[in-house]
């Protein structure tokens, strides 16, 4: 017997999206919005379907993202920081718990949301990861996104 398979078709159109977004970093969560945006237009959304929510930092994003899940407004919620490696372990307090906070936010309301926070030891790392060597995350994290929407439709 085949094995029954069920796969998101990479389709944005009508799709409202919020992409919320840390301001901290700017330049190169800046890179990772116009990934993330220029992917779901070019995979046929609307710019006027998309609404960016920015935020002090990578710690804020997991309760405006709640917050925009639970508005009943969004099919899906993009979210997107990058945090950068320094002397003292705040590092790894903000990741995990932004982490822990969209996934939660996710779960409890049931919007799928997209996860694009860089976690890079060096500056050189978040450049390559919003944009560059390694792609950019922001598209990664849209595309997550849409195909999930697009699975959850079918489920």
């Amino acid at each position: 017997m085949p094995l029954k398979t069920i796969e998101g078709q990479l389709n944005a159109k009508g799709l409202k999206i919020a992409i919320v977004a840390a301001r901290f970093n700017d330049f190169i969560v800046d890179r990772l919005i116009s990934g993330a945006t220029d992917y779901l237009v070019r995979h046929g959304g609307s710019e006027e379907d998309l609404t960016l929510v920015r935020l002090p930092g990578a710690f804020e994003l997991p309760i405006a993202a709640q917050k925009l899940a639970r508005s009943g407004d969004y099919d899906g919620v993009v979210v997107l920081g990058a945090v950068i490696r320094g002397a003292t372990p705040h590092f790894d307090f903000v990741c995990n718990e932004c982490a822990k906070g969209v996934a939660q936010a996710s779960m409890e309301s049931g919007v799928p949301m997209g996860f694009g926070l860089l976690t890079c030891d060096s500056l050189d790392q978040a450049i390559e990861r919003a944009g560059s060597k390694a792609g950019n995350k922001g598209v990664e994290a849209a595309s997550a996104l849409l195909e999930t929407i697009r699975v959850l439709e079918q489920l």
